[in-house]
């Protein structure tokens, strides 16, 4: 029925991540359409080996001018798209999916501008990311109501790179390894890196490999944790790895600790179980884990969270309670608790 369909993201890894079931549901149910995928330069290796997609189309939103958007423009137009799907709410991509002159286009009633799309789907906030975006299928008779697991394909290259990795530090894949992932791009959500270090204290007496891991702007986050923890199983990867080797590192663990940010769904994605930190943020904004060991550590009954949707630069209210009263000990009970049982 759809010769060419494209999907626009340019957010944030992690919704990168979450978008991805409507590609496979699209393929799926329309195997002879062409899927392209329109994201910016930071999330696009994500997408590397995905066999769904079609083009990758990267867009610089940050740095490119009304230049650079009329061309991608005059690009979306000569692809003569049938559908376009704009899971991404910003007025940018309204005016995107607009003006490529797409015979349908979709995203959610509460998108800036939406009365330029042909068909909004109304958005529930209380439903997880993964279940709201499917919802945008609707007008393409596609109803899934189910949370879809996305995939994600490190391939050769990557499992190269981490063979490599694993045998200059002397990892044995056999050995219960923990990736922990201390950053994230908002101060409110990330785990003090303080906490971290007794964190990793504490699990100093177990057979554990600790791989810290993380993007450049991670790095002094790892290595505060590595040089000032008495652990000494900690290996600092942050800065090292790209998305998709980053992902075949969680994808041989057998545990993940992170922040609510992007390595949480990698994890799911992979069916690494994960324990989940959440400060600022709740679990019920829609991006929580969902794998049957995942487990969420927050501190409840706060008046003051949440206090942003996203995260912030700093605590409103000058306490951060939110994250301070959340003791390691739980961390470490619960990765204890996990890796005691089978992995299946």
């Amino acid at each position: 029925m759809y010769g060419k369909i494209l999907i626009i993201q340019t957010a944030f890894l992690g919704d990168v991540i979450l978008t991805l079931p409507l590609v496979q549901v699209l393929n799926q149910k329309f195997p002879k359409s062409k899927i392209d995928f329109l994201c910016i330069p930071q999330t696009s290796g994500l997408l590397k080996n995905n066999p769904f997609i079609n083009e990758t189309i990267v867009y610089d939103k940050r740095n490119s001018g009304n230049r650079s958007l009329d061309e991608l423009i005059k690009t979306l137009k000569s692809n003569e798209y049938d559908v376009i799907i704009s899971p991404h709410r910003s007025f940018r991509s309204s005016m995107i999916s607009y003006f490529s002159k797409a015979r349908n286009t979709i995203s959610f009633n509460t998108s800036s501008f939406s009365f330029l799309y042909r068909h909004r789907v109304s958005y529930f906030g209380s439903s997880h990311e993964i279940q709201r975006n499917l919802k945008l299928l609707e007008p393409l008779g596609i109803i899934e109501d189910s949370i879809i697991q996305p995939e994600l394909f490190p391939g050769t290259e990557e499992e190269t790179k981490v063979n490599e990795f694993f045998l200059e530090n002397k990892i044995d894949q056999k050995e219960k390894i923990i990736a922990v992932a201390p950053g994230s791009v908002w101060f409110t959500k990330r785990f003090p890196e303080e906490k971290f270090v007794k964190l990793c204290d504490l699990l100093s007496e177990n057979e554990f490999r600790i791989i810290l891991i993380g993007g450049k702007d991670d790095e002094k986050y790892c290595s505060f944790i590595k040089k000032k923890s008495i652990n000494r199983n900690i290996i600092n990867a942050a800065g090292n790895f790209s998305i998709l080797e980053s992902a075949e590192i969680i994808k041989r663990s057998a545990l993940l600790v992170s922040n609510d940010s992007a390595p949480l769904h990698i994890a799911d994605a992979l069916g690494t179980p994960v324990i989940a930190v959440f400060g600022a943020t709740i679990p019920q904004f829609g991006f929580y884990p969902y794998g049957k060991k995942d487990v969420i550590i927050e501190t409840n009954g706060l008046k003051c969270r949440p206090c942003s949707i996203h995260g912030g630069n700093k605590c409103p209210i000058g306490t951060f309670v939110c994250m301070k009263n959340i003791e390691e000990e739980r961390i470490a009970v619960s990765i204890k608790k996990i890796l005691s049982e089978k992995i299946v």
